[in-house]
């Protein structure tokens, strides 16, 4: 390389060249004020211990195909062929398996994060070759936000994405809001990493401003420091998954001291009054009193009382973090806190309401500034497979085919899955009980993956075919939540023999003969730029000139914030008049009560905001034989699990296990101390971590991020001891309720003990057992 290139990424935009001794140089964005550190790792792009060389198909495929034991997977080693024979046995694996079980029987495996490009965002990639190839079955919702995605429509009438883009501008906040309530903070770690891609990262500024503006800020949570130090939140700890029990009782109060905004509530909500029937005790004989929700929270009584009174003195707002509802019951939590925002009657005026995804990309930074034309993604044909499985229901479709689940109204039957194709994505880091996932992977008879590295869920599959990463491929990327055009340039050569996505995906069709429809006869570098004229005339369209293609990838990233006039919200719309401007709920205002919701008769999920508890939380019998709450974070060293093996997220590892936070009462308990290398368990399994000690958690609460590769020391034993650190090894696989079926991850109880044995070896860092083809008759079976 001659000159730096810059490439796009979803936690920021960088410039990459090499130095003179050859070494990899990774650069942020001049425009970025705040970089993330993740960039850092780009430069382990190349690593030949991760990246996937030459297509590889697990020895047992090899020899009998569809007829192997898929007990092998993840045992086996990996026979290494040429692009020619791993695409005919793929292509093979998909066409008989239409044509002995229909197209249902094929799930597309996939995930949004893989890359922040327009055209080579692999999860557009994987469902158009489906659809065109006659259908699969797919996935719903997502694991971030799956009980908001359900429950927000029901309660707003609107997207909850789109909800969530509704957010007061920072300004505004400062000027006419007094306080802000966080329930779960609002970690700026989740602020690194955007949809799409990132071109400058401005929320340390924001919070900044807001403090400046003294505006007070409470911190409603098991975890101090999920809010920045700059906000000199006052801290009110809570037992996780309490936060319901806690609105709850703070409309309690505003009920009882008659402290509700009654006309906010008579004329832009239906429902209340049934609603707090439940909450003072006329509908079931348990008022819940901050006496009711002290003893389940552990925050005194007297604290939520006085918080109540605060909240109705002077004008605030509510801020909820997307894992919030990532636990059992979740739907409740963001609906309880829309609940008690109606009440106090601050929702559509300046400053007021409700924050929803807090701290999580550009969701609450887009500050009205939205872009009013569409950009341009790689088309989609319908699906003609109707069968939709919600997301983290992954491992119950796999176990259980042919039985029904409840979710949002409807009844779904899982189907029979003979192939599971997956492109984009790890399930062996996102989805929970990882163990049990792990046996229920070995009922498909195919499993495919296109990947980059060789990561948990490439170990597993039967055909492994390398794709490139986006650092490789030429694209531009842009995202609706973000104000930035930014040109994505190949900056280094595929690695080895990787190619791309679209590649891959055409040569596949092309065997299975639809090779045309899928391409359009155009190349990867046709589709780039078809896109992009294609954006330019929506653009032109809505007023905003854009260059040409050769002109805009020679460039800077484009920031449009000064083109982009700001809009108005629609709860501001509705707040101004109602019957004019009605929300898209059955009634039109916002429903505390739904009586969708209620008709759909769900025990776990009425029609109004409500407490249930948990089956795993420190209030819960099972708190005796497993004392700890396990939260799990998205991580600020990488992206879910993307570049874990890079220098941002290896760095941060104790003797090279994931840290795992505790407070030192919890530790001294246990004669644990910082660095201590620990095993973390339950009856769904075990993990190792690294102990990081802080009063940062409240007692009996423990911490840790996700993303660690799944490492089981033993891929045989059906509990085995996951050796790296991924928390998902011991959290529950249950679905929130019967409305939304998300994952509650973060209902969770473990023991922590000190590990006493030899520290295991990683291998998840380094290649598996790799062969030759022409070697397979000579290898053991």
């Amino acid at each position: 390389m001659t000159q730096p290139l810059p490439t796009a990424t979803h936690w920021g935009n960088y410039l990459i060249d090499r130095a003179g001794d050859g070494e990899l140089r990774v650069t942020p964005s001049g425009s970025d004020p705040d970089p993330s550190p993740i960039g850092r790792s780009l430069t382990a792009t190349h690593d030949p211990d991760h990246r996937i060389a030459r297509p590889a198909v697990r020895l047992g495929y090899y020899r009998d195909r569809e007829h192997s034991d898929t007990t092998g997977r993840g045992r086996e080693p990996f026979v290494e062929v040429d692009w020619e024979e791993a695409l005919d046995i793929a292509a093979g694996a998909l066409r008989s398996t239409r044509e002995r079980a229909g197209n249902r029987a094929i799930y597309g495996g996939s995930y949004g994060w893989a890359s922040a490009g327009r055209f080579h965002h692999t999860q557009g990639q994987i469902h158009r070759f489906l659809r065109i190839f006659g259908g699969y079955t797919a996935s719903v919702d997502t694991y971030s936000f799956a009980a908001a995605e359900v429950t927000i429509p029901h309660v707003l009438g609107m997207n909850a994405y789109y909800a969530a883009r509704q957010s007061p501008t920072t300004e505004e906040i400062a000027r006419h809001c007094a306080r802000i309530v966080f329930f779960g903070g609002a970690a700026a770690r989740n602020a690194q990493v955007n949809p799409g891609s990132f071109g400058a990262h401005g929320y340390r500024d924001h919070l900044a401003a807001l403090r400046a503006a003294g505006v007070d800020t409470i911190n409603i949570g098991p975890v101090r420091d999920d809010l920045e130090p700059v906000l000199a939140a006052r801290w009110i700890p809570c037992r996780p998954g309490s936060d319901v029990a806690i609105m709850l009782a703070l409309v309690h109060t505003l009920l009882t001291e008659d402290l509700h905004d009654r006309a906010f509530l008579h004329r832009y909500t239906v429902g209340f009054d049934r609603f707090a029937d439940y909450v003072t005790g006329r509908a079931d004989g348990e008022p819940k009193t901050p006496e009711w929700a002290a003893a389940l929270s552990e925050v005194p009584a007297a604290e939520i009382r006085e918080l109540a009174r605060l909240l109705a003195r002077e004008r605030c707002v509510i801020g909820l973090p997307y894992a919030l509802q990532r636990a059992e019951h979740g739907e409740q939590t963001y609906w309880a806190a829309w609940a008690l925002a109606a009440a106090l009657g601050y929702i559509g005026l300046p400053g007021g309401g409700v924050l929803m995804g807090t701290g999580s990309g550009m969701t609450n930074g887009m500050q009205r500034r939205r872009l009013p034309f569409e950009i341009a993604a790689l088309p989609q044909p319908p699906n003609p497979v109707a069968a939709v499985v919600p997301v983290a229901r992954l491992t119950d479709m796999l176990e259980r085919p042919g039985e029904t689940v409840d979710y949002n109204g409807r009844v779904l039957t899982y189907p029979h899955i003979d192939l599971v194709y997956w492109a984009g994505g790890n399930p062996f880091h996102h989805h929970q009980d990882l163990n049990r996932l792990r046996r229920a992977w070995n009922r498909p008879r195919t499993v495919i993956v296109n990947e980059i590295g060789w990561t948990s869920t490439a170990r597993l599959a039967d055909i492994v075919l390398p794709s490139t990463a986006a650092q490789e491929r030429e694209d531009f990327a842009a995202a609706r939540v973000d104000h930035w055009l930014s040109p994505m340039r190949a900056a280094l050569p595929p690695y080895r023999e990787a190619r791309d996505d679209y590649a891959i995906f055409a040569a596949l069709a092309d065997r299975l003969g639809f090779g045309p429809q899928f391409t359009e006869g155009r190349t990867a570098r046709q589709w780039v730029e078809h896109l992009w004229q294609t954006t330019v005339d929506n653009a032109a369209a809505a007023g905003i000139t854009l260059p040409d293609y050769n002109e805009f990838r020679s460039g800077a990233p484009i920031d449009l914030r000064p083109r982009l006039p700001e809009s108005r919200h629609v709860l501001e719309r509705f707040r101004d008049d109602p019957d004019r401007h009605p929300l898209g709920t059955p009634s039109g205002r916002i429903e505390i009560f739904s009586r969708t919701v209620a008709d759909f008769g769900y025990s776990d999920c009425p029609g109004h905001p409500a407490w249930f508890p948990a089956r795993e939380w420190l209030g819960s019998p099972r708190a005796q034989r497993f004392p700890l709450h396990l939260l799990s974070h998205q991580p600020a060293t990488r992206l879910h699990s993307q570049l874990d093996y890079g220098a941002t997220s290896r760095e941060s590892k104790i003797r090279d296990r994931e840290p795992l936070r505790m407070h030192p009462a919890d530790a001294a308990a246990r004669a644990l101390h910082d660095g201590d290398i620990v095993r973390v368990f339950n009856d769904r399994g075990a993990l190792l971590a690294g102990l990081r000690l802080t009063d940062a958690v409240r007692p009996g609460v423990v911490h840790m991020a996700t993303g660690a590769w799944y490492d089981p020391l033993d891929p045989g034993d059906p509990k085995s001891l996951d050796v790296h650190g991924n928390p998902n090894t011991v959290t529950h696989d249950i679905g929130t309720s019967s409305l939304a079926q998300g994952p509650s991850v973060n209902s969770c109880l473990v023991q922590i003990e000190r590990y006493a044995g030899d520290l295991p070896p990683l291998r998840i860092h380094r290649p598996p057992e790799l062969i030759p083809a022409g070697q397979v008759g000579a290898h053991p079976t």
